[in-house]
């Protein structure tokens, strides 16, 4: 194989950030523009649950189809068509009137997000193959998290000049930047993608092999129930946010975003800190479990916008450090073979707890104030994670001698 350009992760890390950039956008909008709209925090969840479900669900397709096709062509595809889903989203809205259609087109470019998401994920271990696969996931992290950084401040600037119509415009642009970088990487630093190997069966075998790696590898099933868990407190606070920031406590829309610019800094820092220091695993998954628990505590029940921005940060800002965790410790049990099918159905069960947690908003969520549905997820959360380590604890001792 050609050695890769030492100039080649400047473009991959480009493309990763511009795409990421447009995708925040459509992710701080939406529950911004439905509870401005409908003054609903009920409302605003529901918009959660209905954008994000479909992201969720097409992980095991999308990590079947990375068994099956070339990765790079999904990942132009991906962004391409959310750059088209964009414009034609406008033009509904232009046509017909309505915020569905800004829910709608978010929840289609979620999906093609997920394609980009899995086949970068399938990618990684061919683009980068000298280094700690700790440290490679950090620092593509960290590209990713500048784009989450910049996302919400982009947004609520454009929204000073234009209608949500004309900052969905400027994300269809970025994407389509987002392909060129992508485009100008692979022509000047090529690499020689393994080829495809299309199994032989049903074409429901592969999701039926990766339920069954979930079911029977060693720790899987353990990990994908302690994510569910995080990922509950992180859809919770993503769904009700703008109703606790601009309902309860009254601000505007600016601290808004600067409270997810607050949040994606202090990822960034997370980040740094595991690319830096010789983190465990182990003491990743401990440490970053029990941040995003307390911060989903303060949240519930803090008194103030200052004291519920500490408890955002910290969600926010250790859920990237498990997620670091969680596919790390997915590297090591998967089998290489069946990564991007295990890997897709995995993400999709450790992810279905998010529109749930939004679902969850929607329904029970008083007027504009969802605190106490909240401190109930986080109390979902500390069960699970009390469950598994009695289970992993039991396991321990009946393997001992």
């Amino acid at each position: 194989m050609p050695a890769i350009s030492k100039f080649a992760p400047l473009g991959f890390y480009l493309s990763l950030f511009l795409s990421r950039l447009a995708d925040q956008v459509l992710l701080f909008l939406v529950p911004l523009v439905v509870f401005q709209t409908t003054q609903s925090a009920a409302w605003s969840g529901i918009a959660f649950f209905v954008e994000t479900l479909p992201r969720f669900m097409a992980y095991p397709v999308c990590g079947a189809l990375c068994d099956r096709l070339p990765t790079l062509r999904l990942l132009r595809v991906s962004q391409v068509y959310r750059a088209l889903v964009c414009g034609l989203g406008v033009a509904g809205y232009m046509l017909f009137g309505g915020i569905g259609w800004l829910v709608g087109l978010s929840a289609v470019c979620g999906v093609l997000t997920t394609q980009g998401m899995m086949a970068r994920e399938t990618m990684l271990p061919h683009v980068f193959r000298e280094g700690r696969f700790v440290t490679v996931l950090a620092k593509t992290q960290m590209a990713d998290q500048l784009g989450m950084v910049l996302g919400p401040m982009l947004a609520a600037l454009l929204l000073n000049w234009w209608p949500w119509q004309g900052v969905v415009l400027a994300t269809a642009l970025l994407f389509w930047v987002a392909d060129g970088a992508l485009a100008v990487w692979n022509r000047h630093c090529p690499v020689n993608w393994p080829v495809p190997q299309v199994p032989a069966g049903a074409w429901w075998q592969p999701y039926r092999t990766g339920l069954s790696h979930w079911w029977h590898l060693p720790g899987l099933f353990r990990l994908t129930v302690v994510t569910a868990g995080v990922n509950l407190v992180l859809g919770v606070t993503m769904a009700s946010s703008a109703a606790m920031v601009t309902g309860v406590f009254q601000q505007t829309d600016h601290v808004y975003a600067l409270l997810q610019t607050g949040g994606a800094v202090a990822t960034v820092v997370v980040l740094l800190a595991i690319a830096r220091l010789n983190f465990s695993l182990n003491l990743m998954g401990r440490l970053s479990y029990g941040c995003v628990l307390v911060g989903g505590l303060i949240m519930a029940f803090g008194a103030g916008p200052w004291v519920y921005a500490l408890g955002f940060v910290l969600v926010i800002g250790f859920d990237k450090m498990f997620s670091v965790y969680v596919r790390s410790r997915r590297q090591l049990i998967i089998p290489p073979g069946d990564y991007g099918k295990t890997t897709g159905v995995v993400i999709m069960l450790n992810n279905l707890s998010q529109p749930a947690a939004g679902l969850a908003v929607g329904l029970f969520a008083a007027k504009a104030d969802p605190s106490a549905v909240i401190a109930a997820l986080t109390g979902v959360m500390a069960l699970l994670g009390a469950a598994v380590w009695a289970t992993r604890e039991r396991s321990s001792r009946a393997a001992s001698p």
